[in-house]
């Protein structure tokens, strides 16, 4: 059952990772994803237009929305290597919601946590979903002693560090959505991830 688990298409995760480019790639053609009025203008998160306008949308567009090449690199980078973890794990429908909310979870909390400074802040980045498949991945890892398929405790809170630690010693990288991402993620492990059977004999010659 392992290996069958092992070679099962996350296609889900595929897709998420192509809309990020081809969204990238159609706002590069179109104008700069360095601008920040042209994002705001094409959905990126600012929170006068959320809470004053209703434009409730852009808690959803901008989880598809980044600054720049490095910017989306980094996070598809990520993204690839992990998210088909989380998709075997969780199956495919439970992954597509899990991604979505843990995204727009992290973009309300940051909202919020920013609310002295919310004029002033323009954010987009799939990088509160991704925190949020990171602490899914932690609390799978965790209910599986210690290591599910390829990955490891040790090697998530690894990751987890290294990119908190670069996220508080960068300028422009908005830390509260990481951080929610992250809590979003564990708690959304803990409702929708559920510990496969051992297959007993039974089952595997019956």
């Amino acid at each position: 059952m392992e290996d069958w688990d092992r070679r099962k298409k996350a296609y889900v995760n595929f897709c998420f990772i192509a809309v990020n480019v081809i969204y990238f790639l159609y706002l590069e053609t179109t104008g700069s994803t360095e601008n920040t009025e042209f994002m705001v203008s094409h959905g990126a998160m600012y929170a006068p237009y959320v809470l004053e306008g209703g434009e409730y949308f852009r808690l959803l567009t901008s989880i598809f929305m980044h600054f720049g090449i490095n910017h989306i690199m980094n996070n598809m980078l990520i993204l690839f290597i992990l998210g088909d973890n989380l998709e075997r794990a969780l199956g495919h429908v439970k992954y597509f919601f899990f991604y979505l909310l843990c995204g727009v979870g992290a973009n309300i909390l940051s909202m919020i946590i920013n609310i002295g400074e919310y004029r002033t802040i323009v954010s987009a980045g799939a990088s509160g979903a991704i925190f949020g498949v990171i602490g899914g991945l932690l609390y799978a890892v965790a209910v599986n002693r210690g290591r599910l398929e390829d990955l490891s405790t040790r090697q998530l809170v690894v990751v987890i560090v290294c990119s908190l630690y670069f996220g508080f010693s960068s300028t422009g990288v908005d830390n509260a959505a990481h951080i929610a991402g992250l809590v979003i993620g564990i708690f959304m492990g803990l409702i929708l991830y559920r510990k496969p059977k051992k297959r007993t004999n039974v089952d595997i010659w019956g």
